[in-house]
C-alpha cells in the first residue's frame, strides 16, 4: 500500500518541479525583457529642450544662405545632401523599410508636408517680401491647428487648461515679434505661402502620428526628404534661375542645416511625435520665436527687448500648461 503511494507521490513532485521550473523560467525571462533600461529613455527628458534650441537656429541657415541661392534651389541642394548621407546610412545599418506600399506613401505624404510644404512655404514667403516676424506669427498658430486636427484624426481631447495655454502661447509669440509683423505692402502670395507652411506642418505632424507610427525613423526620414525633394525640384527647375553663388557663408549654412536641423532637430521631432500627444509636441513651437530672438541677439546684434523677454515667459508658461494638463 505504501509502496504504491510512493511512486505516485514522486510523480506529483516531479510534475510539480517541472511546472515550477516553467514558471520560474517565465518569471526570469519576461521581466528582464520588459524592464531592461532603455538608454534612449534615460536621456529623453532633454529631447524637447534640445529640439527647441536646434529648431530655433534654423534662421541661421536662412539668413546666411538665402542671399546666395533662391529658396527652392537652396532647399533642393539641402535635401540632396541629406539624402546622400541618409541612404548609405540606412543600407549600412540595415534599417527596415516600410512593410507596405501604404506605409511608404503615408510617410512620403507627411514628408511632402513637413519638409516640402512647411520649409518651402516659409522660405518662398520670405523671398516674396513677407517679414520674418509676420511669418513667425502665422506659423505660430500651429499648436492650435494641431489641436483641432488631432481631435479629428487622432481622437485626442484638448481640455480647457490646454486651450488656455495655447492662447497664451500666441500672445507670447506676438510680444516677441511685435515690431516685425507689419504686413503693409506684402502681397497676397507671400501671405498665402506662410499659411501654406502653417497648414503643412500641422497636418503633416498629425498625419505622421496617425499613419506612420511603425515606420523606422531612419528610413522614414529618407522617404520624407526624398518626397520633399520631388515636391520642390520642379519649382526650382522651372520657376527659378538655379544660380548659386558659392562661398563660405553658403557652405556654413548648408552644413548647419544638414547636420543640426535635418539630422538633428528633424529626428528629434519624429521621436517626439511618436512618443507624445500631438498637441503637446506642437506647443513646443511657441518657444521657437523667443529662442530665435535670444540667439540672434549675440550672433547678429539684433535687439532683445523687454517685450521679447515677456513673450518668452508667456510661451514657457503656455508650454507648461499644455504639457501638464
Amino acid at each position: 500500500m505504501h509502496a504504491n503511494r510512493a511512486p505516485a507521490r514522486f510523480k506529483r513532485l516531479a510534475q510539480s518541479g517541472r511546472n515550477g521550473a516553467t514558471r520560474f523560467s517565465g518569471t526570469v525571462d519576461n521581466p528582464l525583457m520588459s524592464t531592461a533600461p532603455d538608454p534612449v529613455q534615460r536621456v529623453a527628458w532633454v529631447f524637447p529642450g534640445l529640439f527647441v534650441v536646434l529648431w530655433s537656429t534654423g534662421f541661421i541657415g536662412a539668413k546666411l544662405g538665402l542671399p546666395y541661392a533662391e529658396p527652392a534651389t537652396f532647399l533642393v541642394i539641402r535635401f540632396a545632401l541629406v539624402l546622400a548621407m541618409l541612404l548609405p546610412l540606412c543600407v549600412l545599418m540595415r534599417a527596415p523599410w516600410p512593410a507596405s506600399a501604404a506605409e511608404f506613401l503615408h510617410m512620403a505624404f507627411a514628408g511632402a508636408l513637413i519638409q516640402g510644404g512647411y520649409l518651402g512655404g516659409v522660405f518662398l514667403s520670405l523671398h516674396k517680401g513677407m517679414p520674418a516676424g509676420a511669418s513667425a506669427l502665422i506659423t505660430a498658430l500651429q499648436p492650435i491647428l494641431a489641436a483641432v486636427l488631432s481631435g479629428w484624426l487622432l481622437g485626442e481631447r484638448t481640455n480647457a487648461r490646454q486651450w488656455l495655454g495655447l492662447a497664451l502661447g500666441i500672445a507670447g509669440v506676438a510680444l516677441v515679434v511685435r515690431e516685425k509683423w507689419v504686413l503693409e505692402g506684402v502681397g497676397l502670395a507671400a501671405i498665402a505661402l506662410s499659411v501654406l507652411a502653417l497648414v503643412s506642418i500641422s497636418l503633416g505632424a498629425v498625419w505622421q502620428k496617425r499613419y506612420c507610427a511603425r515606420v523606422d525613423l531612419r528610413t522614414g526620414a529618407a522617404i520624407q526628404f526624398g518626397a520633399a525633394f520631388v515636391v520642390l525640384a520642379p519649382y526650382a527647375l522651372f520657376a527659378e534661375t538655379r544660380e548659386v553663388t558659392w562661398g563660405a557663408e553658403l557652405l556654413i549654412a548648408l552644413v548647419w542645416l544638414v547636420f543640426a536641423l535635418s539630422l538633428g532637430a528633424v529626428f528629434l521631432l519624429f521621436w517626439l511625435i511618436r512618443h507624445g500627444a500631438a498637441t503637446k509636441v506642437a506647443s513646443l513651437m511657441y518657444l521657437v520665436p523667443p529662442c530665435t530672438a535670444l540667439v540672434a541677439w549675440p550672433l547678429f546684434g539684433e535687439t532683445y527687448t523687454a517685450f521679447a523677454a515677456a513673450g518668452m515667459a508667456l510661451a514657457m508658461l503656455a508650454v507648461w500648461l499644455v504639457s501638464r494638463a
